[in-house]
């Protein structure tokens, strides 16, 4: 995919933006409904190169107001929200809903986060927090309440090649807003769907291959005829995104999204857009829906740069997805099997298990909420883009 510069990240804006105001013109001239009945309703793509990002509004025009809720980037860079190794936490960590237990020290799978701030905070499965021995994920969509004790959180280290201290606490991914990022899906999927730590390790190393193949520079390998690859030189999934050359081909595979992001918010604003079906290469693989279009634009160039890397990964493509097909893959019912786990009176977290997809919502029981903060929807990828095994010795659990 060539450079696009402004001039072309600006015609596909507009592009996009007409697209908005064509579809709304169908519906509004008495055009077939996108959506039988389901909650949500799905507008025409932003598009760039590998990328096609489709808005969603809810069906009924209704939305969330106001939330109440802190994001991880807002509590690190408050310094409202701490996150330090097990081994640190000082005296004991009491569980809601559990026993006092002791830490035994640090441990690959569990930190201890601190909510200092009035507000409750929102994580999400993905966020990336980098420092102590490695860096780690999110495992799973939360609330942790206002000003609350001291919490286990689970999480996947997305960093195999280290265990020694790179500070004492954890920090944002990325230091500048407009470089945010969490990992790409296929990562998500492996700790979300898979909840497995070896497979996150692999679709780290994966993805991180797929970076420097994208990232390689034109010259030739010696006397080979093939181009050289380039060596980021790093296990770290975080690393890896930060460096320039990766960087500055995602921020190249999002620029309609993002170069134009206050345009673009102030239009998903307009429509009252909740989420975002994604499509890579022409296959629909992922969707992120919120309460209301404030936690969408909150998240935004965190999500849109994490579809972005992804989009970086060769493999087969598929004719261009249409609106009804973004809009069945939302619709599709989930047949299979429901799991759910939370915390009395502040989320329910439930999954919603398929033959070919898995949804996860995460419902705030927060007093004066009630309803759906965030719903991940992913196409299950079995065989799509399989990364190879680790070659190396993997690090054991460490406590």
């Amino acid at each position: 995919m060539q450079k696009m510069g402004w001039l072309g990240a600006g015609a596909a804006l507009l592009c996009a933006l007409a697209g908005f105001e064509h579809l709304q013109d169908v519906w509004a001239a008495g055009g077939p409904a996108p959506a039988e009945g389901g909650p949500y309703r799905v507008l025409a793509p932003i598009e760039s190169g590998n990328l096609q990002l489709f808005p969603v509004v809810r069906a009924d025009g209704k939305a969330a107001g106001e939330t109440p809720f802190l994001t991880l980037d807002e509590g690190f860079k408050s310094g409202e929200v701490e996150v330090t190794e097990a081994g640190r936490a000082a005296g004991l960590v009491r569980p809601r809903g559990g026993p006092v237990r002791p830490y035994r020290g640090d441990e690959v799978n569990t930190l201890v986060l601190v909510n200092h701030s009035k507000r409750p905070l929102l994580l999400l499965a993905g966020e990336i927090v980098t420092g102590g021995k490695q860096d780690r994920i999110i495992a799973k969509d939360r609330i942790v309440p206002a000003d609350a004790d001291p919490i286990d959180l689970s999480v996947f280290c997305i960093e195999p090649g280290r265990w020694t201290g790179a500070s004492a606490g954890f920090g944002a991914a990325a230091n500048a807003p407009a470089k945010s990022f969490m990992v790409q899906p296929e990562v998500r999927q492996q700790a979300m769907a898979a909840q497995d730590q070896q497979q996150v390790w692999n679709s780290v190393r994966g993805a991180i291959s797929n970076m420097e193949v994208a990232a390689a520079p034109a010259a030739m390998g010696s006397g080979s005829g093939e181009p050289m690859p380039r060596t980021l030189g790093t296990t770290s999934y975080a690393r890896a995104m930060q460096s320039t050359v990766v960087s500055e081909k995602v921020d190249e595979a999002a620029a309609p999204a993002i170069e134009g992001r206050e345009q673009v918010l102030s239009k998903l604003r307009e429509e009252h857009a909740v989420g975002v079906v994604v499509a890579v290469r022409g296959e629909i693989i992922w969707a992120d829906l919120f309460a209301n279009s404030d936690l969408l634009a909150r998240y935004w160039t965190k999500l849109v740069r994490s579809y972005a890397a992804e989009s970086l990964a060769g493999g087969e493509d598929h004719a261009a997805p249409t609106v009804a097909d973004a809009q069945h893959f939302l619709d599709a019912p989930a047949n299979g099997t429901e799991t759910s786990e939370g915390e009395v009176g502040i989320y329910r977290y439930r999954d919603l298990k398929s033959d070919r997809t898995e949804t996860f919502v995460l419902e705030s029981l927060l007093p004066g909420t009630g309803y759906d903060v965030h719903i991940s929807k992913m196409k299950l990828r079995g065989e799509r883009r399989t990364p190879k095994p680790f070659e190396q010795e993997q690090p054991q659990i460490y406590r």
